[in-house]
C-alpha cells in the first residue's frame, strides 16, 4: 500500500511537469512570432536633379528640294544613282524632247535673217542720206530708209529674245542639282514620259549639313515648357540614334508653330542639329532629349513605393523604429526604375526599401542602412537621369 502511494505521487509530479513545460512552450510561440524583422532602409538627401524629357522627331535636312521637270519629254538619261552625294549645278537628268532644239534652231536661223535685213536696211539709209544732200531724191525717202531701219532693229530684238527663250526651254532639258546634297529615289526610269504635272518628283536633294529635327509636344507640356522658359533658352539638346546612341553633336530649339493644330491638339517644334559626319539622312526617325532641372528632389526606388486611389506612399522609419506610412508626390524618370520625389520628403528620412507589403504603420522594425550606390534602380537611371548634388 504504501509502494502504491509513492507510485500515485511520481505519476502525478511526471504529469505536473508535463504540463508546466507545455505551458512554457505556448508562452515562448507568441515571442517568437513578434520578433522584430530586419529591413533594408535607405536614408535620403536632397539633390537637383536634371531630367531629360524624351519626343520622337523626324529629321529632314535643311535644304531638302523636289526636282520636277519644267517641260514635257522623254528620260533620256539618268546621270546619277540613289544616295549619291552631288555638288550644285551637276547634271542630274536628260530629257530628249525634240521639239526645243528646233525651236532653238528657227529662232537662231531668224536672228541670222533679221541681222541681214539690218545690214541691208543700214545700207538703204547711207545710200539715201548723199542723194537727199544733192537734192536727187526727196527727204521722204530718207525717212522711209530710217524707219525700215528700226524696223529691221525692231525685228532683230525679237528674233533675239525668241531665240533666249528657246535657249531657255532647251536647257530645261537638262536638269541639274539646285544645291549640293545626297539623291533620293529615283521613281521614274529611262524613257518615262515626264512633265511639270508628275504626281512625285523625279528625285529629291537633300542638304544635310544641317538637319531639322521635328516633333510634337501637347498642351499641357507646352504650357509646363512655356511656364519654365524652356522653349526660350534651350540652347543645348541632345539626340538619341535608333540604336540608343547619343548623337555626337548638340543641337537647338528654333521654332515652336504659332497655333495648337485642331485635330491633334499639339504644338509642331523644329530643332537644328549640325551634321559634319553626314550621319543623319532625311527621313531618319529619332529621339530628342530635352533638360529639365528639379531643385531640391530625392531619388528613390520605385519597388519601395506603393499606390492607394491614386496616390504614391512609402513607409518612412521614425526615432523608434517604427514604420509611418507617407504620401509623396513624384515625378517618373526614364528607366522607370525610379521615382523623383518633388513633395512629401525631407533630407535624412528613412525610406525603407523592401518588403512594404507586409508592413503596416506602426510595426516596429530594424532598420539596415543601405548606401545608394548599392541600390541597382538608382545606378540605372544614370544613363538618362544626370544628378548634380
Amino acid at each position: 500500500m504504501k509502494t502504491k502511494d509513492i507510485n500515485i505521487q511520481t505519476y502525478c509530479y511526471g504529469l505536473f511537469l508535463a504540463i508546466l513545460f507545455a505551458s512554457c512552450n505556448s508562452e515562448k510561440k507568441p515571442e517568437q512570432g513578434n520578433a522584430v524583422a530586419d529591413y533594408e532602409v535607405l536614408t535620403v538627401s536632397s539633390k537637383d536633379i536634371e531630367i531629360f524629357r524624351e519626343f520622337p522627331v523626324t529629321i529632314e535636312g535643311t535644304e531638302n528640294i523636289e526636282i520636277y521637270p519644267k517641260i514635257e519629254g522623254f528620260i533620256e538619261k539618268v546621270h546619277v544613282d540613289e544616295g549619291e552625294y552631288v555638288k550644285k549645278g551637276q547634271l542630274l537628268f536628260s530629257l530628249n524632247a525634240p521639239e526645243y532644239q528646233q525651236d532653238l534652231l528657227s529662232t537662231k536661223a531668224a536672228i541670222s535673217s533679221a541681222k541681214a535685213d539690218v545690214s541691208s536696211a543700214q545700207v538703204d539709209v547711207e545710200k539715201a542720206k548723199p542723194l537727199v544732200e544733192r537734192e536727187i531724191i526727196s527727204k521722204f525717202e530718207l525717212t522711209s530708209a530710217e524707219n525700215s531701219l528700226t524696223a529691221a532693229n525692231a525685228a532683230l530684238e525679237q528674233a533675239q529674245a525668241n531665240y533666249s527663250n528657246a535657249q531657255t526651254n532647251y536647257n530645261y532639258t537638262r536638269i541639274t542639282a539646285p544645291v549640293s546634297g545626297y539623291i533620293g529615289s529615283l521613281p521614274y526610269k529611262l524613257g518615262s514620259l515626264v512633265s511639270s504635272s508628275i504626281s512625285e518628283p523625279l528625285t529629291t536633294v537633300s542638304n544635310i549639313k544641317q538637319v531639322y529635327a521635328y516633333f510634337s509636344i501637347n498642351e499641357k507640356t507646352y504650357l509646363e515648357f512655356a511656364k519654365a522658359g524652356l522653349l526660350k533658352s534651350l540652347d543645348e539638346v541632345s539626340l538619341l540614334l535608333p540604336d540608343y546612341t547619343a548623337f555626337d553633336q548638340k543641337g537647338k530649339i528654333q521654332t515652336v508653330s504659332g497655333q495648337v493644330d485642331e485635330e491633334t491638339g499639339s504644338f509642331n517644334v523644329r530643332a537644328i542639329f549640325d551634321n559634319p559626319d553626314n550621319l543623319l539622312r532625311t527621313g531618319n526617325s529619332a529621339t530628342i532629349q530635352i533638360p529639365r532641372t528639379i531643385e531640391d528632389a530625392f531619388l528613390v526606388p520605385q519597388s519601395a513605393t506603393y499606390e492607394i486611389q491614386g496616390g504614391v506612399y512609402v513607409y518612412l522609419v521614425n526615432d523608434q523604429s517604427q514604420v509611418q506610412s507617407q504620401k509623396i508626390n513624384v515625378t517618373a524618370t526614364n528607366s522607370g526604375q525610379a521615382y523623383i520625389v518633388t513633395d512629401g520628403l525631407k533630407a535624412g528620412d528613412q525610406v525603407v526599401l523592401e518588403g512594404i507589403s507586409g508592413l503596416s504603420s506602426g510595426k516596429e522594425i530594424k532598420p539596415v542602412q543601405v548606401n545608394e550606390s548599392e541600390i541597382k534602380a538608382l545606378q540605372q537611371i544614370t544613363e538618362k537621369v544626370t544628378t548634380t548634388n
